[in-house]
């Protein structure tokens, strides 16, 4: 009996990651065009990873649609008819008609900053509930404490500040590193690139919050923008035990998301 095509096992290797894609499909080709109907193609935050519909200019313009379809959470499923010519700028008369389908998309991301106890024991939690999570940390034994998950991305990085251009204006970013020395340049570098995040929450006491806005505005992050610090994160019940904490948090975080769902929705 054959193996798997390799289209199946580079999908495969991809749902596996739990990063999101777009599988393309050539449903309809007529006239002169470069692929026949069922040609396959994959699409990752990087561009093509493998496959193809044709090359050229039918492939550009499906990469480009699909990596449209990965920044938008409200793009899921699409048919695209083409008329070669006027649609793709190619001198061959012809039509193709493109099924997209995006996967492994947890619209709900969590990009916390930190591994020590708390951020332990809140990627735990945050792993039983449907989202995607990103934990950051300078101290790769630290990140190697936590146990693979689809869902979880480890990332150690020297410099976790650096990470921030990965970010997308969804994420919800929660910071417990060592303490606000550390938070701070990772909060500005957040506020450089993404002036409205649609959550930041900082582990730590009211008069912490208040050292790093002042800190944030001498650095030259407005007012407005660094008030949207939620520090101390988490909603208050429960004690100062790790678990707790942890849980206290995944509320807050659920609290906030379905909110933005309800607003979005009305």
């Amino acid at each position: 009996m054959p193996g798997p095509t390799p289209y199946i096992e580079a999908l495969s290797t991809l749902a596996v990651s739990g990063q999101p894609f777009v599988s393309v499909t050539m449903i309809e080709a007529t006239g002169s065009t470069p692929q026949d109907a069922g040609s396959k193609m994959l699409v990752d935050e990087s561009g093509r990873v493998h496959g193809t519909v044709g090359g050229g200019k039918v492939e550009h313009q499906a990469i480009e649609h699909a990596l449209a379809m990965l920044r938008d959470p409200a793009r899921r499923l699409e048919i695209e008819h083409w008329n070669l010519q006027r649609d793709v700028g190619m001198t061959c008369g012809g039509w193709v008609k493109l099924f997209f389908e995006v996967y492994n998309r947890h619209d709900w991301h969590i990009v916390v900053f930190g591994a020590g106890h708390v951020a332990q024991a809140l990627v735990k939690v945050l792993l039983t509930l449907d989202c995607r999570v990103t934990c950051v940390d300078p101290r790769c034994e630290w990140i190697d404490r936590m146990d693979d998950h689809e869902r979880l991305s480890k990332i150690c990085v020297e410099s976790p500040s650096d990470f921030i251009s990965n970010l997308r204006a969804g994420d919800y970013v929660i910071c417990m590193t060592m303490g606000h020395s550390t938070d701070r340049p990772i909060l500005k570098s957040l506020f450089e690139t993404i002036s409205e995040p649609v959550f930041v929450g900082v582990i730590g006491s009211k008069s912490k919050r208040g050292v790093l806005l002042r800190e944030l505005k001498s650095d030259g992050v407005a007012a407005d923008i660094a008030d949207q610090i939620v520090c101390p994160v988490g909603l208050p019940i429960g004690s100062n035990q790790p678990a707790e904490i942890a849980i206290s948090i995944a509320a807050q975080l659920l609290q906030q998301r379905d909110q933005l769902n309800s607003d979005r929705d009305g």
